[in-house]
């Protein structure tokens, strides 16, 4: 097993080139030239994975409930970066608010973390088994239906986009662990949407998916002092995507459906332009582009949701007359501290309304029909509120 491993991986990774028989009208070429074609690493793998499928345990997360299409949905609970090997203590504060829906938005496991570069993701496959075992995760995952989409950590490789070239298999991973929609094991990447509810109350969920097509990050220059906000600058070109023209079609066709409600979820930060780490501010066009698909949707109201960061909070922007709000959630149970004020100090952003919590924390989604009101939550660790934005639509 180890030596087919190790022979898929270098042939992921060798230069795509190979002498092919040319056409009738074309003279052939000389034996030993290699001619370019157009082979990708998912093709090059495909007979590796199909032999993988069938020699290995693929983990699941657990029986699941069904979210009912009738069902009026009043409160949806939401969190990203979730590291297996960390406390699970989480999922209890989170069933204790009795939520009707748990969206999981990235980070979900941290299944790079000790990565050999194996083609067969083997640390992200036994990350997936480890989480499938916590029976506080399965507890909850029993009683409270879940949708997911990934980051890069689950995705298999930091910062990681459509140029991973074992991002097949992880598709493959995921997408058994999270017992996925026949619609989106269907296609690439793992993009979602749900409506639910009757007529006059019904909740799309937009689940996008920030990392399978994904154009590769613009460095900047180095230095000698690095950016103490992360080390990417904007990617201005028309050719750069963050969602690929099929998923981009596919939103536009989600956001011209009849709903009350929206709420899109992108693993990565939408509003903030304040730092150099992943976001969308890494792809201004594409960044855009979004802000005129959502100005542009059915009529509803708006919820957007984003992780990734590590800590969270709440932001907003004028569009075209539109005030857009975004929640921040991030991180379940991999904190990289709790001191608020100095997370704050570090990273000052006109878009943020309040602080910057780097304390482990969830997020809540609660609906007022009457009112037509939206509340948006960040709680701790212990349920306390940290920050919280009503709004109507």
């Amino acid at each position: 097993m180890r030596r087919i491993l190790l022979a898929a991986t270098v042939l992921a990774t060798a230069a795509l080139t190979v002498p092919l028989a040319a056409h009738d009208d074309e003279p052939a070429p000389a034996r030993g030239v290699p001619v370019a074609v157009s082979v990708t690493p998912d093709q090059l793998l495909e007979p590796y994975y199909e032999a993988l499928r069938q020699q290995v345990v693929m983990p699941v997360a657990g029986a699941n409930p069904a979210l009912s299409p009738s069902t009026t949905l009043t409160r949806i609970a939401f969190g990203s970066c979730n590291h297996q090997n960390a406390p699970q203590h989480m999922w209890a504060q989170i069933a204790a608010q009795n939520p009707q829906l748990f969206l999981m938005i990235g980070d979900n496991v941290y299944g790079d973390n000790g990565w050999d570069a194996d083609a067969g993701l083997e640390s992200l496959r036994a990350s997936y088994a480890l989480q499938a075992s916590h029976p506080e995760f399965t507890g909850f995952r029993a009683k409270v239906p879940m949708m997911a989409t990934w980051d890069d950590h689950d995705f298999g490789l930091n910062d990681a986009g459509g140029n991973f070239p074992f991002r097949r298999w992880a598709e493959d991973l995921f997408e058994t662990f999270w017992a996925s929609s026949d619609a989106v094991k269907a296609r690439p990447g793992v993009y979602d949407s749900t409506i639910t509810g009757p007529e006059g109350k019904r909740v799309q969920v937009i689940l996008l998916d920030t990392r399978y097509f994904r154009s590769n990050l613009k460095r900047a220059p180095w230095s000698k002092e690095r950016p103490p906000l992360g080390g990417y600058v904007p990617e201005y070109s028309l050719d750069a995507t963050v969602l690929g023209e099929a998923q981009w079609a596919w939103l536009e066709q989600e956001l011209a459906k009849p709903a009350d409600v929206r709420i899109v979820v992108s693993s990565t930060q939408i509003i903030t332009t304040a730092h150099q780490f992943e976001g969308w501010t890494n792809f201004p066009v594409e960044r855009n582009r979004l802000f005129e698909a959502l100005k542009g949707r059915e009529a509803s109201g708006l919820v957007l949701l984003s992780g990734d960061r590590h800590a969270g909070g709440v932001y907003t922007t004028q569009y075209k007359g539109e005030t857009l709000w975004e929640l921040t959630s991030s991180s379940l149970n991999l904190s990289f501290g709790s001191d608020n004020d100095r997370s704050t100090a570090r990273e000052p952003d006109p878009a943020r309304v309040g602080k910057f919590f780097s304390e482990e924390n969830y997020g809540l989604v609660d609906i007022d029909w009457k009112a037509k009101k939206l509340t948006l939550t960040l709680k701790n660790n212990t349920s306390g509120n940290l920050a919280e934005q009503v709004y109507n639509w």
